[in-house]
């Protein structure tokens, strides 16, 4: 039995699931602006009473690793580490865009290539162009969309866009012939959990003391 602890704070979304075998048995979510730091643990404790388990029977902890929200990503990464390291058990990193194709995958999943889409501020949003089994067809990217650089989007499949960054280059996305659009797409836990298992049954664990949040651009404080 894999008993995993699944926490996504990528975005403004902060949600935490406990799944067994891949199979979600309890979880907490929240999309109230960046309040991860105050509910985080406590939807972490929440959910552990709601599955009957205590912490101690945790075989792994997974966390959503980025892109994406700079303070997310620290408080998530933060509080798994923590956890995998207290409790001496294996630290698991998936890639939000993963996460969000994932969510996607579960309603459709057609031979088709699929655009996650992360906001960056501006006409900026962390992409990256997946087929439907989750294989990179373009890895991970910060990408400036503008008419001049729709040329990233290759043309000979339809293309599906998705996530909290598409609404904003829907307008440009549009004057592409195989564009096709998802609304309301989001990096949950929940989601997270089945590519957890994977990566458990798989032994691909992070080094807990050395795992960094895959933040793609620097951040700038100014």
């Amino acid at each position: 039995m894999a008993a995993i602890l699944n926490i996504e704070t990528s975005t403004t979304l902060c949600s935490a699931a406990i799944s067994i075998n891949g199979k979600v048995i309890a979880f907490k979510e929240e999309d109230k602006g960046y309040t991860h730091a105050e509910n985080l643990h406590v939807f972490i404790e929440k959910i552990l009473t709601e599955a009957k388990l205590a912490a101690k029977n945790l075989n792994a902890v997974a966390v959503g690793s980025g892109p994406g929200s700079y303070t997310g990503l620290r408080i998530g990464v933060s509080a798994a580490k923590g956890l995998a390291y207290t409790l001496n058990i294996p630290l698991i990193g998936v890639n939000t865009l993963c996460t969000i194709t994932h969510s996607v995958l579960l309603q459709k999943k057609e031979d088709v290539l699929y655009c996650p889409m992360l906001d960056a501020r501006r006409m900026e949003v962390y992409c990256a162009l997946l087929d439907k089994d989750l294989n990179f067809v373009k890895e991970t990217s910060a990408e400036i969309i503008s008419e001049d650089n729709l040329s990233f989007f290759p043309n000979e499949k339809p293309i599906y866009f998705f996530g909290e960054g598409m609404p904003k280059c829907k307008t440009l996305l549009e004057k592409i012939p195989n564009a096709k659009f998802i609304d309301d797409i989001k990096p949950y836990a929940v989601s997270l959990s089945e590519l957890s298992y994977i990566k458990f049954n798989n032994k691909q664990f992070e080094d807990t003391a050395y795992f960094e949040p895959f933040y793609l651009k620097e951040f700038f404080t100014k």
